[in-house]
């Protein structure tokens, strides 16, 4: 094989490892923010005697679950899709990414979480004596906000030049190395394998 010919197989390769990279983050930070949301994000400890601790949970909170959900959704739309659909893709989740920051960073503040507190105990009362303590989790839910911030961007800026799915992905079963376009996992690892969906396949040579 001469030197173009290397160079020019090494460009989908490399092209390939930033597609499952700005994956990997996104999905690392999607998954993140789903579990952050379901953890104790504060507690309040009423000054009544003998009144028991409340507990509140992110989601009770903000809409930070449904936020790392519809990223987690957007994997799909960055195997499916190629060019500025891509890019278009990227932005959408540096903006859910943005919004999820946002959100977990504002949500904990004492009076959001008295009043969640309140809607989820009648023994409670917002505007009683209490004391909030917040947890560690808001933070965390704001990092896997930024790494689906971080994935968005680099998706938004690189995405287009990766490869794309060809018409060998859209069959209706595997043979081979072929895979079905509406399996996104099973395109990953064939990126990963060094398989590009932009090259045709030896037999229709």
């Amino acid at each position: 094989m001469t030197a173009p010919a290397r160079e020019a197989g090494a460009k989908p390769a490399s092209r390939g490892r930033e597609a499952l990279l700005a994956a990997g983050v996104c999905a690392a930070g999607a998954v993140l923010v789903v579990y952050a949301s379901g953890r104790t994000w504060a507690t309040v400890d009423p000054a009544a005697q003998g009144a028991e601790n409340l507990q509140v949970a992110g989601e009770a909170l903000a809409a930070t679950g449904s936020l790392g959900w519809a990223s987690l959704a957007a994997l799909a739309a960055l195997a499916a899709t190629r060019g500025r659909a891509r890019i278009l893709v990227g932005v959408l989740l540096a903006l859910l990414g943005a919004a999820v920051c946002a959100l977990s960073l504002a949500a904990a503040d004492g009076a959001s979480v008295a009043r969640a507190a309140a809607e989820a105990s009648a023994l409670f009362n917002a505007a009683d004596p209490h004391t909030v303590t917040t947890t560690a989790w808001p933070l965390w839910s704001a990092a896997g906000g930024v790494l689906t911030v971080l994935a968005g961007v680099f998706t938004a800026v690189r995405g287009h030049r990766w490869p794309g799915m060809s018409a060998r992905y859209d069959r209706g079963s595997k043979a081979g190395g072929r895979v079905r376009a509406e399996d996104p996992a099973a395109l990953w690892k064939s990126l990963d394998r060094g398989e590009h969906p932009t090259a045709a396949d030896p037999e229709e040579h």
